[in-house]
C-alpha cells in the first residue's frame, strides 16, 4: 500500500503527529494537533545568524536510515561581511554571516548519505559594476566556482551544486534573453532555471520578498513575457511566495503547462503576524490552494522550509534547547503528509533551506526529521522524495 493510501485510510484529515516532547514554549495547540508560538511573529521575517552555542546544546541523535541517498535541492551560499551594498534593505540580523563551501559540507557530513545539491539564488556576489540586469549573473559565476572545486572530488563524495538556480529579472520581458544566455554561460553546465520570488502580503509584520514588491506579480504581462523566454529554453522555475497567494502560481501553471514549476517551502505558510492564532483557518485555506495546485501536473512541490515563517515554535527562546527530530516531524507533518497525499511522492522532494532553517535545528537532526515524516512511505516513495524527484526535475542525470 502506498503512502497516499495508507494517508487516506487514517481518520481525520492525516495521522496523528508524533507524540511531542512537551516544553514551555509549546503552547496554543489547535484542533489538527499543530502548535503556534505565541512569540514567534518578532522572529518570523528576518534571517539571523545562526546562534552557534545555542545549537550545540541540541541532542545528539543517531542517523536514521543512514544509507538513503538524498539529494538536497534546496540551500543558499553567501559571505554576508562582503555583501551589505545589495543587502541594505534587509535587517542587521542578516549581516556578519558566512556560509559557503566549508561551511556547507560541514554540515552535509554529519552522517546522512547526501549525493548531491542544489544551489538557489539568494542575491550573492553579484557583480558591483556593469548593466543592473547582469549583475545576477555574477552569483551563478561564484556558485560555478564552488561546484567545480566540489566536482575535483577534493571535498567528498557530494556534488555540491550540482544544479544552478539563479536570478533573472523576468519582469524584463523579451530583454531577458540575454541575461538567460549568459546565465547559462556561466553555470558551466549546471544552470538549471530562475528563482523570481513574489512575496507579498499586506501586513508590514510579514516582510515582503523585496522592499518595493507588489501583489500579483505573476500575473505581470512583462512578467510572462520573460517567462515564456525562460521557458522556451526548457529551463524550471521555482516559484516562490506566501500561501494566501498560491492562486497566483496555479494561474502561472495553467497559462504554461509545459514549463516545469516547483513551489518552494510547503507553498509558503504564515503562521505569525495577522495569522497567527490561526491554525486551523491557515490550514484549510492552504490546503484548498494546494489541492488546486496539485491539479496542474507541471508543478511539483519542495518540502522544507518551514522554520521561520510557519513559526511553529520560537527559536529564539535560547533558554531552551534545540528541538529534536521528534518534534520538528511533529510540527511540519500535517503540511507535509498534505503535499504527498495531493502531489504523490514523485512530486515532492525534502529540501534543506540551509543556512536559513539553522537558526532553529542542526543539519542531521533536520533529515532526521524529514525521515521521521517519510516512515511510513514505501521504498520507492522515500527514493522519489529524498533524491528521486530533485533528480528528474533539476535533469541532474
Amino acid at each position: 500500500m502506498v503512502m497516499a493510501e495508507r494517508m487516506t485510510n487514517m481518520p481525520g484529515p492525516f495521522r496523528p503527529a508524533e507524540k511531542l516532547v512537551s516544553c514551555a514554549i509549546h503552547q496554543g495547540r489547535s484542533e489538527t494537533g499543530m502548535t503556534a508560538a505565541p512569540h514567534a511573529a518578532q522572529w518570523g521575517r528576518t534571517i539571523e545568524t545562526p546562534n552557534e552555542t545555542w545549537l550545540a546544546r541540541q541532542r545528539p541523535e543517531p542517523i536514521l536510515d543512514p544509507d538513503l541517498p538524498i539529494i538536497d535541492p534546496h540551500h543558499h551560499f553567501w559571505d554576508r561581511h562582503f555583501q551589505d551594498r545589495h543587502f541594505r534593505d534587509q535587517p542587521a540580523e542578516r549581516s556578519g554571516h558566512r556560509y559557503l563551501l566549508d561551511e556547507l559540507l560541514a554540515d552535509t557530513n554529519t552522517g546522512h548519505n547526501i549525493e548531491a545539491t542544489v544551489f538557489l539564488e539568494c542575491r550573492s556576489m553579484y557583480r558591483a559594476d556593469g548593466a543592473p540586469e547582469l549583475r545576477p549573473v555574477g552569483e551563478t559565476e561564484f556558485v560555478a566556482g564552488l561546484a567545480a572545486m566540489s566536482a575535483s572530488g577534493n571535498y567528498g563524495k557530494t556534488r555540491v551544486a550540482a544544479g544552478i538556480v539563479g536570478y533573472a529579472d523576468l519582469t524584463l520581458g523579451e530583454r531577458v534573453e540575454p541575461v538567460l544566455e549568459m546565465q547559462i554561460r556561466a553555470g558551466g553546465g549546471r544552470f538549471r532555471g530562475v528563482r523570481h520570488s513574489a512575496g507579498w502580503d499586506a501586513s508590514d509584520t510579514i516582510g515582503n520578498s523585496r522592499a518595493d514588491m507588489k501583489p500579483q506579480l505573476y500575473a505581470r504581462a512583462d512578467f510572462r513575457a520573460g517567462f515564456s523566454r525562460l521557458a522556451a529554453r526548457g529551463l524550471s522555475f521555482d516559484a516562490w511566495l506566501y500561501h494566501p497567494q498560491l492562486a497566483d502560481v496555479v494561474d502561472l501553471a495553467r497559462a504554461f503547462p509545459a514549463a516545469p514549476i516547483v513551489m518552494g517551502h510547503t507553498g509558503g505558510v504564515l503562521g505569525y503576524g495577522p495569522y497567527g492564532g490561526k491554525t486551523d483557518e491557515v490550514f484549510a485555506n492552504w490546503k484548498r490552494s494546494m489541492t488546486d495546485l496539485a491539479r496542474c501536473p507541471n508543478v511539483v512541490v519542495k518540502l522544507g522550509g518551514q522554520m521561520r515563517r510557519l513559526a511553529a515554535f520560537d527559536y529564539g527562546a535560547t533558554d531552551l534547547p534545540p528541538p529534536s527530530s521528534e518534534q520538528l516531524a511533529g510540527y511540519w507533518r500535517p503540511y507535509m503528509e498534505t503535499c504527498i497525499e495531493l502531489f504523490g511522492a514523485r512530486r515532492c522532494m525534502f529540501e534543506s533551506n540551509f543556512p536559513v532553517e539553522k537558526v532553529g535545528t542542526g543539519y542531521a537532526v533536520l533529515w532526521n526529521a524529514f525521515k521521521r515524516i517519510a516512515a511510513g512511505a514505501s521504498a520507492d516513495e522515500k527514493h522519489e522524495l529524498f533524491a528521486g524527484t530533485a533528480r528528474r526535475f533539476y535533469r541532474l542525470g
